[in-house]
């Protein structure tokens, strides 16, 4: 019965997860659109920071809470999930050509700031002055998504939304915060105990269930692209969520927690196999200009290895 009703509440935490996020993203535009915020900036900003405020409030309450394997399990092990899981049956449908220069940007920018995580984690803590660092990835990225999204829209053009819908936006974005903060919650507190019931590591429920599902989001933003055949855009928000999980997640436990201790799990297996797999999605489109169906396959099965490890050795 214990058991039972453990699971359950895992699942309810991920649950209002979801659907926190769908509330909060829906209302937090509408606001923005309500003050006549130019849609270029919502797009670039508001959008791609509500879309990762999941991981980073499972990895925030993980932090405070002491379970730190489960704070940078979640964080990398969404990134690889991202990459390595959605990005592979993105690719594996349907295959994408991109902007190269674009795309260049981004991709290295991605992987510098997986690269200076790996470094600042090797004394098994980052520290809050690396944390500041990592934050300027974070404020690199979203100035460029910034000035790009403003080439392509218009200033001047107008937020068309009906003022009566406050009342219902409010309630939404209560429900939407209140959804994500004690999903996040349920998912850590019951995650924990999950691993200890069935005997298994903290780091096997991070990098797995509890980062595949704070991926969902991502996951049904490919699959409806998938579906429209605009597989180049599910890769512009995967990358997008990404340099958002590793510049921002780790860098604020550390500075809410005075440092960041990151496990010899995390740093001698975990980060280097989310480096390679982000070195497998970039090289190809760096190359030529293209993500490949192939491509899309060797990525899910590096993931599936990699979590068949995980599961193994933890």
């Amino acid at each position: 019965m214990e058991r039972a009703l453990v699971i359950f509440l895992f699942l309810a935490g991920l649950l209002l997860i979801i659907k926190g996020g769908d509330f909060f993203v829906d209302s937090a535009v509408w606001f923005a659109e309500a003050l006549n915020v130019p849609k270029f900036i919502i797009g670039a900003t508001i959008v791609s920071f509500a879309t990762t405020l999941p991981e980073l409030l499972v990895s925030l309450f993980a932090s405070l809470e002491g379970k730190n394997v489960m704070a940078a399990g979640n964080a990398i092990g969404s990134v690889s999930a991202n990459l390595g899981l959605i990005m592979g049956i993105s690719l594996l449908c349907i295959p994408a050509a991109v902007k190269r220069r674009e795309f260049a940007f981004k991709g290295i920018l991605m992987a510098a700031t997986c690269l200076f995580l790996w470094l600042f984690s090797r004394d098994g803590n980052i520290s809050i002055f690396e944390s500041i660092i990592m934050l300027l990835f974070f404020i690199i990225f979203m100035t460029e998504n910034t000035l790009s999204a403003k080439k392509n829209m218009s200033l001047s053009e107008k937020n068309e939304i009906d003022k009566k819908d406050m009342g219902k936006n409010i309630v939404l974005f209560i429900i939407g915060i209140a959804g994500i903060v004690l999903g996040s919650q349920l998912m850590v507190d019951n995650g924990s105990e999950i691993a200890r019931m069935f005997g298994i590591s903290e780091g096997i429920i991070s990098v797995t269930i509890i980062a595949i599902g704070t991926s969902l989001p991502e996951l049904v933003t490919t699959l409806t692209a998938i579906s429209k055949k605009q597989s180049s855009l599910s890769v512009g928000n995967i990358i997008g969520a990404n340099i958002i999980d590793l510049a921002v997640i780790l860098p604020v436990c550390a500075l809410a927690g005075g440092g960041a201790p990151v496990e010899m799990q995390t740093y001698a297996i975990d980060i280097p196999v989310c480096l390679g797999i982000i070195l497998l999605s970039i090289t190809p489109p760096l190359l030529f200009g293209k993500l490949f169906r192939s491509q899309g396959a060797l990525m899910l099965v590096c993931y599936a290895i990699y979590i068949g490890y995980v599961c193994v050795t933890l």
